[in-house]
């Protein structure tokens, strides 16, 4: 069932895939602040760039003037990364009032985000993080000195939780306090630790015993969280090969299709084995090289996140 996402997320999902004026997807070369959150094994990553207009003699009134992000996500990750670089952009922060900048201004900019794409707009926050410490460095600002709530880097490495999406102990206490998750179906939703096999829901030292210590709870088998995570990772395994079929000819006739027109290209399905999907792209007269290659991925993101998340685009 396609995600409900508001016009905004929308649009700038597809100027920023179109490469429209004023979007932010790319990198700056040899940036002034550089940062990574994510995991490719997860499907989501970010990689977030920015350039400063430097103050002459205090690094801390530096202003940022561009913003860059490049990222494997899906229509929600795009969008969040489109909001947080427009934000830092049309407001001209400084790299340390950018850090103030959270997932909720993300998600109140965009006009909301399905619950289960909250973690989208959390993985742009983090890697600004990321990047804003690079800049200190580099700047010799003492970032532990003026903010230290927002200095992570070596606190979030320790014990793996959710061995699924590489999610550990230390980062998972320090999120569900900041962002104030009372749940596994929160957890997941935010974070996606656990929206893989579950085994780190009930086992000791898992999801459900950090929720119990960190708000001193009693220990209740979180049957509702258990059925959202279950829900959020829909695959292909539940479907005969007939409905996943005519899935993945609804969701191109109905989202893919129209999409490509837009911009002179189009799909041909050929046919569909397992989570293999093999189709014909028509690119546009005088697409730009590697165009191909970036709308399969297109084809391939959109399809992974109406129908299911193992399915891989084969062009020929």
């Amino acid at each position: 069932m396609p995600w409900e996402y508001s016009d905004k997320v929308v649009q700038l999902f597809m100027d920023a895939v179109k490469g429209a004026a004023g979007t932010h997807m790319g990198e700056i070369e040899d940036p002034d602040g550089y940062g990574e959150h994510g995991s490719m094994v997860c499907g989501d990553t970010l990689r977030f760039t920015f350039r400063v207009e430097k103050h002459p003699t205090d690094p801390t009134r530096d202003i940022i003037t561009q913003a860059r992000y490049l990222t494997f996500g899906c229509t929600s990750a795009i969008a969040s990364s489109e909001a947080l670089c427009t934000l830092l952009e049309q407001e001209r922060k400084t790299p340390i009032e950018a850090l103030q900048v959270s997932n909720e201004d993300l998600v109140d900019f965009l006009g909301g985000l399905p619950e289960q794409k909250i973690h989208c707009s959390v993985m742009g926050a983090e890697a600004l993080q990321s990047a804003v410490a690079d800049w200190a460095s580099k700047r010799g600002v003492d970032l532990a000195a003026i903010v230290p709530d927002k200095v992570h880097a070596d606190e979030d490495e320790g014990r793996v939780v959710c061995k699924c999406y590489s999610v550990t102990e230390p980062y998972l206490r320090r999120k569900i306090r900041e962002l104030g998750l009372r749940s596994i179906a929160e957890i997941t939703h935010a974070l996606k630790a656990g929206g893989g096999c579950t085994a780190c829901h009930h086992e000791p030292g898992g999801l459900q015993d950090l929720l119990d210590e960190i708000w001193a709870t009693s220990h209740e088998t979180d049957d509702a969280g258990q059925a959202t995570a279950a829900e959020t990772h829909d695959t292909a395994g539940e479907l005969s090969p007939f409905q996943l079929g005519r899935r993945i000819e609804t969701v191109i006739d109905d989202s893919i299709r129209p999409m490509l027109r837009e911009d002179n290209g189009d799909i041909e399905l050929i046919d569909i084995k397992d989570n293999i999907v093999y189709c014909r792209l028509l690119e546009p007269p005088g697409g730009c090289p590697g165009g191909a290659d970036r709308t399969r991925l297109i084809v391939e993101r959109q399809l992974g996140e109406e129908v299911d998340d193992r399915i891989r685009v084969i062009a020929i």
